[in-house]
């Protein structure tokens, strides 16, 4: 996995490049940026890099290193093949028990899976790298006992965090760790990897700069699912009265995790109105676009810990003022 695999992230991969150029790679990184715009890939790479056994001091991609450290297996967790590369996510593991994770990367998971193994020695001799994808649902009893690792890093111990909430991380995660920002993808770059998967270049529209956005958008089941939630929540503003649409909103009782996503791809479909009937309405663009800015405050809501359904009942009321 070389960084010319990670497109539209050009500030990012130099910084990581230049690094491993000069021999001064952090001991802790926080990949920061939202979801699906190429921070796991990044941070493969850069294990990759990490483990190899000739570094040149890019990873060579030849080594038996740097192809394990790419290879996966097949059936779910879908575990990396080199044995000092870490993979901590919420869920990934049947031996981590399920409760202990219902609310985020447990303690359990950390010492097992992280503690256990950083103390010692790199198997194959060139260094150990962890990654933590969502490190932002790690639970304070986890993240406290993953700082102390941190604070004091084993010789040749590397850490990259992912997160698109970086907020949610403790202070003295953040203070810990070097962050390297991540944006949103140009439509250009999506556009030309749906197109290198077979599907349709348009779907790079509602993507928001997202190639998980616009997989899902590929998707027909999720497809619909969100084009449901769309149509039916703005039939119910434009009805004569707002009883309809707070009917709507009221019986629906989502997890924040799913409005975010429904609510998400409702921005997608406002701001993308607005575009197509600016030139021939103006003034209904203007109407789109207003409300494209209360579906995103309503995100920044919950972004905040705003109940899901208070926040979704506060947004129907004020889109139906405009």
């Amino acid at each position: 996995m070389s960084f010319e695999a990670v497109l539209g992230q050009e500030p990012a991969i130099k910084t990581l490049e230049r690094a491993l150029r000069s021999g001064k790679v952090h001991h802790a990184y926080r990949f920061e940026g939202p979801p699906g715009v190429g921070k796991n890939l990044a941070a493969l790479a850069l294990a990759q890099a990490l483990l190899c056994e000739a570094p040149t001091p890019l990873a060579c991609q030849h080594c038996s290193a740097c192809k394990r450290a790419q290879t996966f297996s097949e059936e779910p967790p879908h575990l990396p093949a080199h044995p000092d590369l870490l993979i901590v996510e919420r869920g990934i593991y049947k031996g981590v028990l399920q409760a202990s994770e219902a609310s985020g990367i447990s303690i359990e998971q950390v010492r097992r899976i992280v503690l256990s193994r950083v103390g010692f020695s790199p198997h194959e001799g060139r260094a150990v790298v962890c990654i933590v994808r969502s490190a932002e649902e790690l639970t304070t009893s986890a993240a406290n006992a993953l700082l102390k690792t941190l604070e004091e890093p084993p010789s040749r111990t590397f850490f990259v965090l992912l997160t698109s909430k970086p907020s949610r991380l403790l202070d003295t995660i953040r203070s810990r760790t070097l962050p390297v920002r991540f944006g949103p993808l140009p439509d250009a770059v999506v556009s030309k990897l749906l197109a290198a998967r077979g599907l349709d270049e348009k779907l790079a529209q509602l993507a928001h700069g997202s190639m998980q956005e616009a997989l899902a958008s590929a998707d027909p089941e999720e497809l619909s699912r969100r084009s449901s939630f769309s149509e039916q929540l703005l039939a119910g503003l434009d009805a004569p009265d707002l009883s309809g649409a707070l009917a709507f909103a009221e019986k629906l009782k989502l997890e924040r995790a799913e409005l975010t996503d429904l609510l998400t791809h409702l921005a997608q479909v406002l701001a993308l109105r607005a575009r197509a009937i600016v030139a021939e309405k103006p003034e209904d663009a203007r109407r789109a676009a207003r409300r494209h800015e209360i579906v995103r405050s309503a995100l920044a809501d919950i972004e905040r810990n705003v109940g899901p359904q208070l926040a979704l009942e506060a947004m129907v009321a004020k889109l139906r003022r405009t």
